[in-house]
């Protein structure tokens, strides 16, 4: 349900790349922002919790999910939108390989049961090998849509 929901809500977008992690940060917010999923505080409310515990957003190599404390005011509904960068951002200065990231799932919540679900699913997605080298290889809407479909009973 995660990958249909993402592709039904137009929660997702691609782009070239970011010149920061906090930019990549503000642009994963946009989809969830343009349908009022999360008001503009959001993505700022994420880029202080980065500064102040680190990249614990980072989950694996290449993915992470940005995300601020649940129930938070700036979250009108829970959502998740997916980012796709094609070159790499670093989230440290040194530019350490394990803390670049072009995936991100940024997750909204308001409703404890279906956060818990759409975490659910997109976890069961990425231990599966043979998704992990498909998505790897997504660079537009129509390859995410091709990829929502061939996967879309498996999470």
């Amino acid at each position: 349900m995660l990958l249909k929901e993402l592709v039904t809500c137009k929660h997702y977008k691609f782009a070239d790349e970011a010149e920061s992690w906090r930019d990549a940060i503000r642009m994963s917010c946009a989809p969830l922002e343009a349908d009022g999923s999360v008001t503009a505080d959001y993505k700022e409310e994420i880029i202080r919790a980065v500064e102040r515990y680190g990249p614990y957003i980072i989950i694996m190599p290449n993915v992470a999910i940005p995300h601020a404390q649940e129930c938070t005011d700036s979250v009108r509904k829970t959502a998740v939108s997916f980012m796709k960068l094609r070159k790499p951002v670093c989230f440290t200065e040194d530019g350490h390989k394990e803390y670049c990231v072009q995936n991100f799932f940024t997750f909204a919540s308001c409703d404890t049961d279906k956060h818990i679900s759409n975490l659910s699913s997109l976890m069961k997605l990425l231990m599966n090998q043979e998704f992990i080298k498909e998505f790897d290889q997504i660079m537009c809407e129509q390859d995410l849509k091709i990829l929502q479909k061939k996967w879309e009973g498996q999470n």
